[in-house]
Formats: C-alpha cells, sequence, structure tokens
C-alpha cells in the first residue's frame, strides 16, 4: 500500500486471504515518497518467491502501475477512497494504464479490497487444489448466506 491510511481499506484484503489459508506480506511503499524501496520491493518479488502483488493506492495512484513495470508478477489494484474525489481518481489512475503494461484493477474501496483477495487466490488455485477447494468452500458460504425471500 502506498501509505499507512491506506491499511485501513487494505485490511480487507489481509483478511479475505487469512480466511482462504493465503500467505502474504504487508509492506508500505509510496510510488512518489518511496521510490527506491517500491524498486527494490518490485524487481525482488520473484527472487522473494511472491507470485502475484495486490497493490492499493489513492489519489495520483501511481503504485499499481509502476510495480507492474518492473516485475513480470500479475499486479492487481485496489483504488483507495480519497476525500477529495471519493476514489474516482485514484480508479482512473490505476486503470488507464498503457497497453504493455497491465494492471488488473478492482473497485474502489474495501469492496475492492475484499476482490483482491478472492481473485488472487483464484489465480493461484489454478495451480493449488488445497486452495481450490478452500476458494470453493467460500463461495459455497457465500451463496448460503443469501436468504430466498426477505424475513
Amino acid at each position: 500500500m502506498g501509505s499507512q491510511s491506506d491499511w485501513d481499506t487494505m485490511m480487507a484484503c489481509a483478511e479475505t486471504l487469512d480466511a482462504l489459508g493465503v500467505a502474504y506480506e504487508t509492506r508500505i511503499v509510496s510510488a512518489h515518497r518511496t521510490p527506491e524501496r517500491l524498486f527494490d520491493y518490485a524487481k525482488g518479488a520473484v527472487d522473494r518467491g511472491l507470485e502475484i502483488i495486490v497493490a492499493g493506492a489513492g489519489g495520483a495512484a501511481h503504485l499499481p502501475g509502476m510495480a507492474a513495470s518492473l516485475t513480470r508478477l500479475p499486479v492487481l489494484g485496489v483504488p483507495i477512497e480519497s476525500k477529495s474525489l471519493k476514489g474516482i481518481d485514484s480508479l482512473l489512475s490505476i486503470v488507464q494504464m498503457p497497453g504493455g503494461v497491465p494492471v488488473g484493477t478492482l473497485a474502489i474501496g474495501r469492496p475492492g479490497a475484499i476482490n483482491a483477495g478472492l481473485l488472487a487466490a483464484s489465480i493461484l488455485a489454478l495451480s493449488d487444489d488445497a486452495l481450490a477447494a478452500r476458494v470453493e468452500a467460500w463461495r459455497s458460504t457465500q451463496t448460503a448466506s443469501v436468504a430466498q425471500s426477505p424475513a
């Protein structure tokens, strides 16, 4: 995430990954304030054994795109809701990547963070049968929680 304040949103991604038994790491890496940290983080991600990067960023939201430009790993971007433009600025900054530098962009805020965790787990589950079973169980629980008629 780009700053400490982004943790309020990105915690939802961590909670989702916890529920699915997916290991992850959390770091504050600002594209604008700590560019060398970003460079080292993204360039070293493969060697550290990462398989996907989920990057939450607000405002100008350059973190997901910059990370994507520095690694071959899939990068999922979560636009953080900003006070001034309610996250629309973040969404547009992440989703409007130039051709050749893909970032899978999720919804603004907490729903996007939850879905980033689910999408990351689903991608990893392509080569992990045990994780695939946990994702299926999570989805079944979600389906079962929806009432058929109003109470």
